[in-house]
């Protein structure tokens, strides 16, 4: 690290540089172990609420169900959904200097490096915590029953499947999929409200969906249909329980020195892909060509010739209809989604890369790529995180919908702000009325940058008054659909770690935080609250200090 990114970091307080580092697998001792805030889950939206905190000089636990420390930043979603660049700031943007520290990016480049190997990025979050002096708790559960205790409206304690019990003053919940959240009776959805709950245009289902879409008309057989189609697709603007689709964002190498091999799976069934086949060969008539592999896989390039593999296309590495019973799932049946989510990637994959119906020139260039031998060591070189779009949302104190992403743009009490097209993908496969497949409920729609309310954070504060939720946090499906990016999840995160310590501080409800003391703290500490075009340089100013 160079000697400007310390004296940075030194802002935050003396008390950060000589905090002993606890990063460990055990409780520290046999008894209930006391924080002022304790986070549970490791996102990096998780790590940013307990790194915020610590420097501000709170005591901070940070629980991970699993392994790994850092969600999708370090589980494949590699490069990086910036939108614009910016609105990003405070220990977001820190984490993205320390990424262009890493690389020894030059100074032209202002040294931010927006696209981060997994690998790297854990190691830059595992960094900040132990230099923030945050205990680090992995395979760290929440109990599936009783695992919230109150008091009235206050959260007392959480206690993890192996038993362990953990007090505190202030607690967040961080994960993806919100089950504090949901156990401490907080209120919450998922799924799609209708257009007209919230007055909103995008809302509900969508009558056009043009993105990643059929572009040829291909009648679906039965066996395909009776498996992967939605037998009630639901009008255009009605509400419906439905999720958008997951998927594994692969991590490939072109090197062919750091390369293995797409493992043929153990239940593989190349009838699965027969609609593809299909598409492929329409695709081919209609284009007068082979489809190219940019074309069936989104490649995002990152260091050290890797990538970040996406979904693209009508058919490809998203799971379309397979996720809607994840959000309220039990814990036996979410792992029956996350691994037939693993298996659905592994087959498309080994199909890809092998099956004699796909077209040479396409199979070849699969081919020329290979899992990263270098990332998930520990998991057979494939992601250890499934990308959880979107599972339950908090409805809290307030919830930001279509109308504060595109015309009500500030908000007295900004945390930060956000920039990333509305973007949901797509929720269903179905037959259309002249019975051909069709992908329902994609959206990307373009917004203006604007700013995120404090309130977001917030449940009703009848029903909890010391919990913080900055990742399912209280927005409408449309809203959600931008603000889900992980730039913004570790900018609330940011947020969420300082309003516990004002909390804390004035002896108040998460609720009754002093919001322009909240404003005035982040913006000293490099938070972004107003949108100026290619104000990057001085924002790099502040890490130059």
């Amino acid at each position: 690290m160079n000697k400007k990114m310390k004296q940075k970091i030194g802002s935050y307080g003396a008390a950060l540089l000589c905090a002993a580092a606890v990063f460990a697998q055990t409780a520290p001792d046999a008894q209930s172990p006391a924080f002022d805030l304790v986070v549970y889950g490791g996102t990096a939206g998780g790590v940013m609420t307990a790194v915020s905190a610590a420097r501000m000089g709170l005591k901070v636990a940070l629980l991970e169900p699993r392994r790994h420390i850092g969600g999708m930043v370090s589980g494949g979603l590699s490069h990086t959904d910036v939108g614009r660049r910016e609105v990003i700031g405070g220990d977001a943007l820190e984490f993205y200097w320390r990424a262009g520290d890493h690389y020894g990016l030059p100074q032209y480049l202002q040294n931010f490096a927006w696209y981060v190997e997994p690998k790297v990025a854990e190691n830059i979050l595992r960094d900040m915590l132990r230099q923030a002096g945050v205990t680090v708790l992995l395979e760290r559960r929440l109990r599936e029953k009783d695992g919230v205790r109150k008091v009235g409206a206050r959260v007392a304690s959480i206690r993890a499947e192996n038993g362990e019990q953990f007090t505190a003053r202030i607690f967040a919940d961080a994960s993806y999929e919100g089950d504090l959240m949901a156990q401490a009776g907080v209120s919450f959805t998922w799924g799609r409200e209708s257009s007209a709950q919230y007055g909103e245009s995008l809302g509900g289902v969508r009558s056009e969906t043009p993105q990643h879409q059929f572009l040829v008309d291909l009648p679906p057989g039965g066996a395909e249909i009776s498996k992967d189609f939605s037998r009630d697709p639901g009008e255009p603007g009605t509400a419906d329980r439905k999720v958008q689709a997951y998927n594994f964002r692969l991590i490939l190498s072109h090197d062919p020195a750091n390369q293995a091999p797409y493992p043929e799976p153990a239940h593989y069934d190349a009838r699965r892909f027969d609609l593809m086949v299909r598409l492929l060969d329409a695709m081919q008539r209609k284009l007068g060509r082979p489809q190219k592999i940019g074309e069936v896989l989104n490649i995002g390039p990152i260091p050290n010739q890797k990538a970040d593999f996406n979904n693209n296309g009508a058919i490809s590495t998203d799971y379309i209809g397979k996720s809607w019973d994840y959000p309220n799932a039990s814990y036996g049946r979410r792992e029956e989604i996350w691994r037939g989510h693993e298996e659905y990637t592994r087959e498309f994959m080994y199909f890809l890369a092998h099956d004699p119906r796909v077209p040479p020139e396409l199979q070849k260039e699969v081919n020329e790529w290979g899992l990263a031998k270098d990332e998930f060591v520990d998991n057979g070189n494939f992601p250890d995180q499934l990308y959880i779009r979107e599972a339950r949302r908090m409805v809290g104190e307030y919830v930001m919908t279509q109308r504060d992403i595109q015309t009500e743009l500030t908000k007295p009490d900004a945390i930060g702000m956000g920039s990333y097209n509305s973007d949901s993908h797509n929720v269903q496969r179905i037959v259309n009325r002249d019975g051909f497949a069709r992908n329902e409920g994609d959206m990307q729609v373009p917004v203006k940058p604007y700013q995120i309310p404090y309130r977001v954070l917030l449940p009703k504060k009848g029903e909890a008054q010391n919990l913080l939720v900055p990742v399912c946090f209280s927005a409408s499906h449309v809203a959600y659909s931008t603000l889900r990016m992980e730039p913004q999840y570790m900018i609330l995160g940011h947020a969420a770690g300082v309003a516990a310590a004002l909390a804390i501080r004035a002896g108040r409800a998460v609720q009754d935080v002093d919001t322009a003391e909240l404003t005035r703290l982040l913006v000293s500490q490099g938070a972004i609250l107003e949108y100026v075009p290619s104000r990057q340089n001085a924002v790099v100013s502040l890490f130059h200090r």
